[in-house]
């Protein structure tokens, strides 16, 4: 399934408008990329979307003069309270968050030419920003809009989209918005899927930094640590101990999520299938942070994959 193409409503009238709908079509990819960024789920910025073709069939189209920059506005502001109201149903999510994967080999468009704040990492990351600094951020360093741009979407002065950006850009580390090395992902990737298939994690062990970080998570819905793991020692026990219980007869294989290599894990058994993603951040060689998602809501479209 392509997120950003999923069938587009019909107006009040019944009726598609060609040109309107061409319009729209051709902004969809960067609409769908802005929201899914800045909400780190699919399936809320492809209601964003909809919402926004909704209000582009309701428009005096005739008084708009650059359909793109007024579509990228509604989006924008749209994401913006979907957001704000998002913040407040994760803080009583079951055990850490992680975004909603995106299967990028099927929607190549997401990542195709702003790859950037496309990563789970970063995007676990920007759960520490504001909904606005998370829209400047992601205007600014996914998209490459100017400043004076970022600034009249978000509704304010060229000078504070500035100090937005560098505020985010502060909050998350200084870390630059550019893709990690997809080759370096796809070896350690291996060598793990390696250690699961041995059942045996001491191998993979000199492949995690020191600080190392596992996030899992469940939702609630599966039984998994409430709480990150931190360090080697502890890291490492909680994935052998996720292997030896549910992976041991699991089908293990490379997929892509987010623009870089994950690990996709189908357990079958008697009751039925689960699936899991396993996706790393990697720097300079080493593991940084493990993040296990295996909230079924979060990977319905890796069912069947």
């Amino acid at each position: 399934m392509i997120p950003s193409s999923s069938p587009l409503p019909v107006s009040r009238a019944g009726a598609q408008d060609p040109d309107a709908l061409a319009a729209f079509l051709a902004a969809r990819p960067q609409l769908f990329g802005i929201a899914y960024r800045m909400l780190g789920s699919a399936a809320e910025a492809e209601d964003v979307v909809q919402e926004a073709w909704i209000r582009w069939q309701g428009t005096d189209r005739s008084r708009v003069e650059n359909p793109v920059a007024f579509l990228t506005t509604v989006t924008t502001n749209l994401a913006l309270n979907v957001t704000t109201s998002a913040r407040v149903r994760r803080e009583t999510y079951v055990g850490p968050w992680l975004p909603e994967p995106v299967d990028t080999s099927d929607d190549p468009a997401l990542g195709a030419e702003r790859a950037e704040a496309l990563e789970i990492g970063v995007l676990v990351l920007m759960e520490h920003l504001t909904p606005v600094e998370r829209a400047v951020y992601v205007l600014r360093e996914a998209f490459g809009y100017p400043y004076r741009r970022v600034a009249e979407i978000v509704g304010t002065s060229e000078a504070n989209a500035r100090q937005l950006a560098r505020r985010a850009r502060e909050r998350l580390g200084s870390r630059p918005a550019v893709r990690a090395d997809p080759a370096e992902h796809r070896r350690l990737l291996e060598a793990f899927a390696a250690a699961t298939h041995d059942g045996d994690l001491s191998e993979f062990e000199r492949y995690l930094a020191e600080s190392v970080v596992a996030r899992p998570d469940g939702g609630g819905l599966v039984h998994v640590s409430h709480v990150e793991l931190v360090g080697v020692a502890r890291v490492s026990l909680y994935l052998g101990n996720v292997v030896r219980k549910y992976w041991a007869r699991a089908d293990v294989r490379v997929v892509e999520a987010n623009g870089l290599p994950a690990l996709l894990i189908e357990q079958h058994d008697p009751h039925g299938a689960a699936t899991s993603l396993l996706s790393l951040d990697v720097a300079d060689g080493l593991v940084r942070r493990v993040f296990l998602q295996v909230n079924p809501e979060k990977l319905a479209r890796y069912q069947g994959v």
